[in-house]
């Protein structure tokens, strides 16, 4: 196991915390591409909600652009070099209600085609220690920053998406051993020394 480095929370505003590691190990019920300790945060209105639910929701798929999240800015979680910056893919739908069955179903073709197709646009950051931290599925054509630029922590560096493997916006967050994602291992992680649990909302 590698020791856990602490980040800064990547963003600001209010974002519900969804498959963390705090509850269960491996978060996303793999350990493939180093996803083990990775988590999810889903940004929310003052009352705690995404998008409104409607009947529509539930029988077919939704504009990325209603969700409150949608663009909103992500920041660099951590100090570092960019050693990856992909953000060419399309954001698409979102899909709840019966719309997330069917795209669950989809969920192995998009594993087949390896992890990009997973992430999604997304950016890489190599800490000094070693450890690379890695934000998925951003929005199409936001990444502020270029490849081998360093970042420093708090720094704006894209905007929250829905891109890749996800079924509204939100951010994916992962550290891994090293820029080679087949190959790596999770990194465990805090936030200023502190992991958020499943449905906590965090409010920056």
């Amino acid at each position: 196991m590698y020791p856990a480095i602490d980040l800064v929370y990547p963003f600001t505003g209010r974002w519900l915390t969804q498959n963390s590691p705090a509850n269960r190990v491996p978060s996303h019920g793999t350990a493939v591409y180093g996803m083990s300790h990775a988590i999810d945060f889903v940004p929310v209105r003052s009352n705690g909600r995404t998008a409104p639910f409607t009947l529509s929701s539930l029988i077919r798929p939704e504009p990325a652009t209603i969700f409150p999240g949608f663009g909103y800015p992500i920041l660099a979680p951590i100090s570092g070099e960019v050693v990856a910056a992909h953000d060419a893919d399309f954001d698409h739908e979102a899909f709840r209600g019966f719309p997330s069955i069917s795209y669950s179903l989809t969920q192995r073709k998009r594993a087949a085609a390896g992890w990009r197709a997973l992430a999604g646009n997304h950016i890489m950051i190599a800490t000094a220690t070693g450890p690379v931290v890695v934000l998925c599925h951003l929005q199409q054509g936001s990444i502020q920053i270029r490849l081998g630029q360093h970042v420093a922590s708090g720094d704006a560096v894209a905007r929250c998406g829905n891109s890749g493997n996800s079924t509204e916006p939100h951010l994916h967050l992962q550290a891994i051993s090293s820029q080679d994602v087949k190959n790596s291992h999770a990194v465990p992680f805090t936030f200023d020394g502190y992991l958020p649990r499943n449905k906590e909302v965090v409010n920056i």
